[in-house]
């Protein structure tokens, strides 16, 4: 799991009496539209629902609620700050791996890949024994090294959820053959539980995580809570009890003493491991139910409306033709995407957004990390998903591991199926170059 990655409903939230109009807008609304702030929630869920579900994203978890007995923050809110709640972050996380015989290994026997930053320490636990959990260290065995991970923004990511897999296989199928994208299909662990149509064990493009290693938002949450958080979590799906997300990371592999994982008190639920730190209980038949906390992360997530532009400068406006001129619109592309008619998740229908990201994977050559799943060779490890640019202009950090916050820099680092725009962006006039970079600011 902790391969997975990431920092993010209950048949309460997304079973809420609600009714959401269809909407669609236009491009030329953009950067025009009135929206309160940003962070708001899309239309058609009341501020107290919304409310309820941003509490529990901003909850700090202390280690009687099943924080460690690693982890990388306290809580999902303290992560995504930049721009409003659910924004990108600073925080950076740290990767390691090795190549053998040409293929990918996560280190597994070492803790896999993610390299928690923190450690719940010295603590009694309720036998009164004594824990002193460790902090995690690279192995030195590894030869991909201390590869950073930033913090991705959250904004309008429920809209992005509800597109089907066959609008991704179109935009890669509309690219240059030299630049085109992979629509990255993985296993989904943990469904939407009111989509019917998902299970555990079938694919779907995975759209989240910057090696869109993620298909679900519901995953994403339940992913984050494990691995960043470290409090494990167990749900019902078709009936059956999930257990995927009910494992605890250990420092550098090393399993700690029972009861030194965290104080959160023992479940005494049927079919459920004790050292479950959240649960929903036994399942029954056909039931379809998240842990609470994930399911609210999840609402959150869900309904958390995108950023709006900023109006176009005389500058960013010669800037834009440029976006495309230069090819960075292959891949960070203006289409503009409009959710299905009706969508499970219950996001408003027909609504038209632009991300700015074709949502794919792209082989970004010296600029891919070397990170992947077990056995990815060294070419799978340099892909990266195209980075959505809605909500740029609050960021302070760039690129997969923040190196920058400047946008010329981030373009001129761009490798492989990035490098034939990289170039068309030096050879352009300063001027030019920074007509584009206005541009980009606005999104």
């Amino acid at each position: 799991m902790k391969n997975l990655l990431l920092c993010g409903a209950s048949a309460s939230i997304l079973s809420l009496a609600i009714s959401l109009p269809a909407c669609s807008r236009g491009d030329e609304e953009w950067g025009t539209r009135t929206q309160a702030l940003i962070g708001d929630s899309l239309p058609g869920i009341t501020a107290d629902d919304f409310q309820t579900a941003r509490d529990a994203f901003n909850t700090v978890e202390e280690i009687e609620d099943g924080l460690g007995p690693i982890f990388n923050e306290q809580g999902c809110g303290n992560c995504h700050t930049q721009g409003a709640q659910g924004g990108a972050g600073v925080q950076i996380e740290r990767r390691f791996g090795k190549f053998i015989d040409g293929r990918f290994s996560d280190m597994d026997e070492f803790g896999g890949s993610l390299r928690q930053l923190f450690t719940v320490g010295r603590f009694i636990a309720f036998d009164g024994h004594r824990c002193n959990v460790p902090l995690e260290v690279e192995p030195p065995q590894a030869d991909v090294n201390n590869v950073g991970r930033l913090t991705t923004p959250l904004f309008g990511l429920g809209l992005v959820d509800a597109m089907p897999d066959s609008f991704f296989d179109g935009i890669a199928a509309g690219q240059p053959a030299d630049t085109r994208g992979v629509a990255n299909r993985v296993p989904i662990l943990l469904p939407n539980v009111d989509d019917t149509a998902q299970h555990v064990g079938t694919t779907r493009v995975g759209r989240f995580g910057w090696k869109g290693g993620i298909p679900t938002l519901s995953q994403f949450a339940a992913d984050a809570y494990v691995n960043e958080m470290g409090i494990t979590t167990q749900h019902c799906i078709d009936g059956n009890s999930v257990l995927t997300f009910a494992i605890e990371s250990a420092p550098n592999g090393s399993p700690v003493p029972a009861g030194c994982d965290d104080l959160a008190p023992p479940l005494d639920l049927e079919g459920i491991p004790a050292f479950t730190d959240e649960a929903v209980g036994p399942c029954t038949t056909g039931q379809r139910e998240l842990q609470e906390d994930v399911s609210e992360f999840f609402a959150f997530m869900t309904f958390l409306a995108p950023p709006d532009r900023l109006p176009l400068s005389p500058a960013a406006a010669a800037g834009q033709p440029l976006f495309t001129s230069t090819g960075c619109a292959d891949c960070h592309t203006a289409t503009t995407f409009v959710t299905p008619a009706a969508p499970p998740t219950r996001v408003p229908g027909n609504f038209a957004f632009q991300p700015f990201s074709d949502f794919l994977v792209h082989d970004m050559g010296a600029l891919g990390d070397q990170i992947g799943n077990d056995g990815d060779s060294l070419a799978v490890t340099r892909r990266m998903r195209t980075a959505p640019l809605w909500g740029i202009h609050f960021r302070t950090k760039l690129l997969h591991d923040g190196r920058t916050g400047d946008i010329g820099t981030a373009i001129l680092a761009h490798d492989g199926q990035g490098l034939k725009a990289r170039n068309a962006f030096a050879n352009l006039a300063p001027t030019d170059q920074q007509n584009l970079i206005e541009f980009v600011r606005t999104l």
